[in-house]
This record gives C-alpha cells, sequence and structure tokens, in this order.
C-alpha cells in the first residue's frame, strides 16, 4: 500500500457520519429516534393537558368560568378569590379534608406497606405447608375488584362498630394483595438466599435476617409498593364514601362530592371544587419527586450496603 493511499483512507474515513474516530469519547447517536421522541411528546401532552385545563379554569371566577374561553386564563384575581373562598369554605373544610386524606393515604400506605414486606418476604423465602394454596388465594384477591368488597366490608365493621370511624377506612386499606405479591416477587428477586444461609449459620435470628438483609434489599421494591398505595388511596372515593357518615372525617374525594351536592339555594361551587382538585394533585407531585430520589439512590447501591 502506498503512502499516498493510506493518507487518503485516514483523511477521507473521518467524514463519514458512521465513524468516530478511535478515542474519542463522544457515544454514537443512535438513528431512528424521530417517531419515538413524537411519541413520547404526544402521551405527555395527552397527560398533561387536564392538569392544564385545572390551572387554566382555576383562575376564573365563578362568573367567568362557563362564559369565557376554558382553555384561556382569567387574569382578573379569580385564582386568589378562588383560593379564599375554598378556605373559607365550611369554617375551614377543605383542610380538615386534607388531612384525613393524609391520615388515610400514610397511614394506610404504611400498614399497606409492612404488610406487604412481612408477607411477600415469607412467600418468596420460606417453604411451608400450604404455600402454594395461600399464594393461589393471593393471586385470586389480586383479581377481585375492590369495589365488590366494599359492602361486605362495611357489614363486617359494623357489626364490630367500628363503621364511620377512621379505622374504618384504614384497616381495609392495610390489606393489599396486590402489594403483597410485587413484594413477593420483589424479595424473591433481591434478597440473596446464600446470605439468609449464612446468617443463619452465624447464628441470626429470623427477626434479625429479616431487618438486616432482607429490608435493605427490599427497599426499592417497597418504596413502589407505598407510593402505589399512597396514590390509590389519595384518588379512592367509594371505600370512604361508603364508611363514613359525618363531614368532619371525609377525605378529599367525598368532600369535593359533597359540595357538587349542595342544595339548589347554595351558590356555585364549582371553581371552588376546580381550584380543590388542582390543590389535592400538588402532594402526588410532590411524592413522585421526592421518592424518585431514593428510587436512584437504592437501585444504585448494592443490596448488602449497611
Amino acid at each position: 500500500m502506498s503512502a499516498s493511499t493510506a493518507t487518503r483512507r485516514t483523511t477521507v474515513a473521518p467524514n463519514r457520519p458512521d465513524s468516530v474516530p478511535a478515542g474519542d469519547p463522544r457515544p454514537r447517536t443512535p438513528k431512528g429516534g424521530f417517531w419515538p421522541t413524537l411519541t413520547l411528546l404526544v402521551g405527555a401532552a395527552y397527560s398533561l393537558f387536564p392538569v392544564y385545563w385545572l390551572v387554566a379554569a382555576s383562575t376564573k371566577s365563578a362568573g367567568e368560568l362557563f362564559t369565557t374561553s376554558t382553555l384561556v386564563p382569567s387574569f382578573t384575581g379569580g385564582f386568589f378569590e378562588n383560593l379564599g373562598e375554598l378556605l373559607a369554605f365550611g369554617d375551614g373544610a377543605f383542610l380538615v379534608w386534607s388531612g384525613n386524606s393524609i391520615l388515610f393515604s400514610v397511614g394506610g400506605g404504611l400498614a399497606a406497606t409492612a404488610v406487604a414486606a412481612a408477607a411477600g418476604y415469607g412467600l418468596a423465602k420460606y417453604d411451608f405447608r400450604g404455600k402454594n394454596l395461600v399464594f393461589t388465594f393471593l393471586l385470586i384477591g389480586v383479581l377481585i375488584p375492590g369495589v365488590v368488597l366494599a359492602i361486605p366490608q362495611y357489614l363486617l365493621l359494623a357489626k364490630i362498630g367500628i363503621a364511620g370511624t377512621y379505622w374504618s377506612v384504614l384497616l381495609p386499606f392495610a390489606i393489599s394483595p396486590f402489594s403483597i405479591y410485587l413484594a413477593r416477587i420483589y424479595a424473591g428477586a433481591a434478597v440473596p438466599s446464600e446470605l439468609l444461609e449464612a446468617g443463619r449459620l452465624d447464628g441470626a435470628s429470623e427477626w434479625r435476617l429479616f431487618r438486616s438483609i432482607a429490608l435493605p434489599a427490599m427497599v426499592p421494591g417497597l418504596i413502589t409498593i407505598f407510593l402505589l398505595q399512597f396514590v390509590a388511596i389519595w384518588n379512592n372515593f367509594l371505600l370512604p364514601f361508603i364508611m363514613l357518615s359525618r363531614e368532619e372525617t371525609f377525605p378529599l374525594t367525598v368532600g369535593f362530592y359533597s359540595m357538587m351536592n349542595q342544595g339548589s339555594d347554595q351558590l356555585n361551587v364549582y371553581n371552588l371544587v376546580i381550584i380543590g382538585c388542582l390543590l389535592a394533585i400538588i402532594p402526588l407531585i410532590l411524592l413522585f419527586l421526592f421518592l424518585q430520589r431514593y428510587w436512584r439512590l437504592d437501585l444504585v447501591s448494592g443490596s448488602l450496603k449497611g
């Protein structure tokens, strides 16, 4: 090969679009990413459109809500007017409902996560008689809609005298077959059986094994379970609607429903419900943003940490 030919190849090759010089740290950009990106953007716009509608509608006063364009925000001070009326409605009923929603969502989510962690770990790492039968009933529980169980749960809790109390909502939410199923799958994949056997040989108790080995490895899965339970409880309407009868025990979902069913002699409350719904999604957004940090931490951290 002549020197001129080698020189021509070395000068022409880098000009090709798919070539990267040796030692170049820049990664190659894959082709054909336009349509997937466009699909994701369309999906994001479709998902965020209701949120934009809430923001735009919450800026309108009661008179502007049905007389102006739905998608055009108002800058006449309707947002702060609606906010003040919402906080003053029913002597601060919105704040009471918000506190009840936080109580139900945090309490029910933590209880369901704790039960799922223990039950999922036991189903994944212990062999006992009837294990397959228990898992079969668990799958059946996953397939049964919660709406089917609402009336039987009310009759059972009414019989023991706690219907209408906070416990009538917290206790049913504490048991989630789907959360137990997720914990069982995650524990089976994330908790090393070899470490459990080594711990037993060293004389560690089963509680110590669960606390020191299983729980650190299951943290990302348990955070996901808590998030799913929190969102499900926060948005749940039917169970608290059936169980609760006193307005001071209502969560936000049932409280907004009661606002919408005010008598004909009451003022129009549509604008108050809209701004209340906007405020109600803020905790969900903050929760997602906050827990996303822990997902990343725990996914890159080894399961043996701690």
